[in-house]
């Protein structure tokens, strides 16, 4: 891809940050991860930031014991890998898995360093996208904390379908197994069926295939008022209900 500098008034290459974040250049390359793939697993030489083009990706940490837990959602226009630039920070904290087909520019940390040093345009920018993401961390936090697990998915299902205040009345989320929703939820995958299944009938989720969000399950998660007659423990009572749990299990798979 052929590029034209734009000179500043002093006859310096004037900095063109769109471009330095979507073409290869000194000390950064586009990488590619098909789902499921690694952009950087926990331990991994923190040597690089990385700057989403596209897709959609989650952290994860794995414990001293073996447990694994999904702890953010990462989004196009996101940066990656932050903690390379801690003098510190040897190696990585967490592993960073793409959900979907994802692209990614990585920036070695010394160009990182030197560019957020000398262009503020850049340096802007990764301060403000780090303190958005700062607070939809924190958001998950209050989220785990204090909501319900019904709520908590509910707000995953959104957040996946990106959804703000305004929108498309309905969008459909990235191919996720049941099992993942549950994991990043913090609950078993039978609630999760329970859950989605009911969401569904009251109208909040379609499926045909894929599975589409209708911004009626923003309002209700916004004004708090998700029906509340909820079973502590799913049971599947007929033969319809394990149908429909199975047909919600096959399109999540």
């Amino acid at each position: 891809m052929t590029h034209t500098e734009i000179f500043s008034i002093d006859g310096k290459p004037r900095f063109d940050l769109a471009h330095f974040l979507s073409c290869a250049g000194a000390g950064r390359r586009i990488v590619h991860c098909d789902p499921k793939g690694a952009l950087f697993s926990q331990g991994d030489s923190a040597d690089s930031v990385f700057y989403l083009q596209s897709g959609r990706l989650k952290v994860t940490v794995v414990s001293a014991t073996g447990k694994e837990a999904a702890i953010a959602l990462l989004f196009a226009g996101d940066f990656i890998g932050e903690d390379s630039l801690a003098g510190t920070a040897r190696h990585r904290s967490a592993t960073v898995t793409a959900i979907t087909p994802s692209y990614a520019m990585k920036i070695a940390r010394s160009e990182m360093i030197r560019v957020m040093h000398d262009e503020h345009a850049l340096s802007d920018l990764f301060l403000s996208r780090l303190l958005a993401r700062s607070i939809r961390t924190q958001a998950d936090l209050v989220d785990q904390l204090f909501n319900s697990s019904e709520k908590r998915l509910a707000r995953l299902l959104l957040s996946m379908a990106e959804y703000g205040e305004l929108g498309d009345p309905a969008k459909f989320i990235p191919p996720i197994t049941q099992e993942a929703l549950a994991e990043m939820v913090g609950t078993t995958r039978s609630r999760v069926s329970f859950f989605m299944n009911r969401f569904r009938k009251l109208g909040f989720i379609d499926y045909n295939g894929r599975i589409q969000v209708h911004k009626s399950l923003l309002k209700t998660v916004l004004l708090d008022h998700l029906p509340e007659h909820v079973s502590h423990a799913p049971r599947v009572a007929n033969k319809s209900a394990v149908s429909s749990d199975r047909s919600m299990s096959t399109l999540c798979a």
